[in-house]
């Protein structure tokens, strides 16, 4: 279930939030089965918005599976090395959470799921944009035109010279500067208990996390106005 309104005012605008905040009450008592934000109508926004995007991947522990499923090593991170499901996470330059995509188990490289959920497509074919992004989605920069910004590979693997460590460090520091705040993002949506660390069904995260995000999504909203005002 997609949600109402026009396509740019779908990310940013106060009273989507609040749809949405109904709509996670109506999730509650049964009345819908799941709520669902579009990573495209997010990419519109900034497009009108002129804002720049920001995103990252994040794992939520969850049970193992029991003994002799077949698809029980899938949910074993390569990163954690712990049972965990993943969830790509979009938000704008103030950290404010826009997009949250289903649940994938959690050995699923980072760029491997921004491809299947048709991220390179919507890039290229939308409007021009910046997305800033970490090392784990370093190639889609190339395959989405120039906008997805990634940290650079590096250039020398043997005898690296001095002025080529500093010059690499310092753009380190200035990309993850301006990236840091996806990690608040995230930080925010796993204050919520039943993401820390999930005990229940893995079968119901999809849904459990696109409901965290709308409310989440509207109270970083109203946190952020009287800054604005200011």
């Amino acid at each position: 279930m997609g949600l109402s309104g026009g396509t740019a005012d779908k990310a940013g605008n106060r009273y989507e939030n609040w749809w949405t905040a109904l709509k996670v009450a109506d999730l509650l008592r049964g009345k819908v089965s799941r709520i669902r934000l579009e990573p495209g109508e997010v990419i519109d926004h900034f497009g009108a918005s002129g804002q720049t995007g920001i995103i990252d991947g994040t794992e939520i522990r969850v049970r193992r599976p029991a003994a002799g499923r077949k698809d029980r090593d899938r949910f074993i991170s390569g990163k954690s090395k712990r049972n965990a499901v993943k969830t790509m996470v979009l938000t704008d330059q103030n950290g404010r959470m826009l997009f949250s995509s289903p649940a994938t188990p959690g050995s699923c490289a980072d760029i491997t799921h921004a491809r299947r959920l048709g991220l390179v497509k919507l890039l290229t074919g939308g409007p021009a944009v910046e997305i800033l992004a970490g090392v784990g989605y370093q190639g889609l920069g190339a395959q989405a035109g120039g906008r997805m910004v990634t940290p650079s590979h590096r250039t020398f693997k043997k005898n690296v010279p001095d002025w080529y460590e500093e010059t690499r460090e310092r753009q380190r520091k200035a990309h993850s500067s301006r990236r840091i705040r996806v990690e608040h993002g995230i930080a925010h949506m796993k204050n919520w208990r039943a993401l820390a660390r999930h005990l229940g069904r893995r079968e119901h995260m999809s849904d459990m996390i696109q409901a965290v995000a709308g409310p989440l999504s509207h109270q970083q909203t109203a946190d952020l106005e009287p800054r604005r005002q200011r």
